[in-house]
């Protein structure tokens, strides 16, 4: 007797290709030095998107992938993105910025405006060429947008991979965590900045009223109720803050960064907060990389997106790096820290692909450029344990032996 596929089968079906893809080429591999699974997950969207498995084998592709399993993906692939985001809020260190002001400021402010800069030469060079600009899109939203992504740091993966490295708890680490953490503030109020609907400026500075009234009562709320009851008080406040920024036409995943970044982590266990961000990214955000891999294009043509991606990701990687050593010679850093900074602030993970898919979703760019920023997601991310682990251990090496010469010191 035949047996007509459902939907949820489909979904099944779809849902272990994703989980299952990507962890087999990871640990038979063995990449996580040069690709950690996150990488891998993100490059196995885009290879099952319609870019790759969609021109390869269109019939498997649209089979899978019919409209109800991607409206479903769609949604689960919301949700996680919503949460991720905001436990990025969540991580955010405020305090810790201001009390060490003028050298977060001067390095924050270097490492943020220097790729801008040069990611907005290259978008304003990019819009001499069509296919590249939002039907949506102005010229300054999407020079400001592509610059923006060109000078992001993913601070969530940031924390990942100073932690399979050692270096999260340490001095520098927590350095460059205040660093990661003004930018990553600058990148979302810009985004709101693109993002300002102007038709519709009366409802959004409603919105930001009403946020900043919430947030006093939301706040008193949160240190009166039991420890175990503010999780799902944080929920709630995650869902009605994405809506009414969607509502007001900035978009959810604003409203999600907004509602982290008046959450206290001290509210919750540290272990118990970095188990959520680790089980959002190994049951919810696979999801969402497989949703992103399906908007994947290549209408402008497969060269072209290389070499804007290419061009992109040396804009980025050199205005961070060197703006970081510039840095490094104003504050008086010890030799090796400002390389060591630079790569781990140039890794993008996925903030870029959720800042991408913002500007997408408002037609600010095209799936060409939305595709080109991927690839520079993908490149300048694989690039971060290559390069900052030769520099690492030269630099610990170097304090050893400091240590050892201290202590042989002390002893004569």
């Amino acid at each position: 007797m035949n047996h007509a596929i459902t939907t949820t089968e489909l979904f099944l079906i779809a849902m272990a290709v994703i989980f299952a893809v990507p962890y087999l080429v990871w640990r038979l591999c063995r990449t996580d030095y040069w690709a950690p699974l996150v990488v891998v997950q993100i490059v196995a969207g885009i290879l099952l998107g319609p870019g790759v498995l969609g021109k390869a084998m269109p019939e498997l592709h649209a089979t899978l992938f019919t409209a109800d399993v991607i409206n479903t993906l769609n949604g689960v692939a919301l949700w996680a993105v919503i949460l991720f985001v905001m436990i990025a809020g969540i991580e955010l260190d405020i305090r810790k910025a201001w009390e060490h002001r003028r050298e977060t400021g001067i390095t924050a402010g270097l490492a943020l405006g220097v790729p801008l800069v040069l990611g907005g030469a290259v978008a304003l060079a990019m819009l001499g060429f069509d296919g590249w600009l939002g039907p949506q899109g102005r010229p300054w939203q999407f020079v400001v947008g592509v610059g923006m992504a060109c000078a992001v740091t993913a601070l969530p993966i940031l924390i990942l991979l100073m932690e399979k490295m050692q270096l999260l708890r340490s001095h520098l680490g927590q350095r460059i965590l205040r660093y990661a953490s003004l930018d990553d503030i600058a990148i979302w109020g810009v985004l709101a900045l693109v993002l300002m609907d102007w038709e519709r400026i009366g409802r959004q500075l409603a919105f930001l009223a009403t946020f900043a009234l919430a947030c006093v009562v939301f706040r008193r709320l949160m240190r009166a109720i039991p420890a175990g009851d503010r999780w799902y008080v944080m929920l709630i406040w995650l869902a009605i803050c994405a809506f009414g920024a969607d509502w007001a036409g900035l978009h959810y995943m604003v409203g999600a960064f907004l509602a982290g970044v008046v959450i206290d982590a001290e509210w919750f266990e540290q272990e118990v907060l970095d188990l959520l961000r680790h089980h959002v990214l190994l049951v919810l955000m696979p999801v969402f990389f497989l949703s992103t891999g399906l908007r994947t294009s290549w209408d402008v043509g497969g060269v072209q997106v290389f070499v804007a991606a290419g061009v992109l990701l040396v804009a980025s990687v050199a205005g961070r790096i060197g703006a970081v050593h510039l840095a490094g010679r104003l504050l008086g850093w010890k030799p090796g820290e400002a390389s060591i900074i630079g790569w781990l602030l140039q890794t993008k993970g996925l903030i870029i692909i959720i800042f991408a898919n913002v500007l997408a979703d408002k037609h600010i760019i095209t799936s060409a450029t939305f595709t080109a920023l991927l690839l520079l997601a993908v490149a300048s991310t694989m690039l971060t344990i290559p390069m900052v682990m030769p520099k690492l251990r030269a630099l610990q090496g170097v304090a050893a032996a400091d240590a050892l010469r201290d202590g042989s010191s002390r002893t004569v």
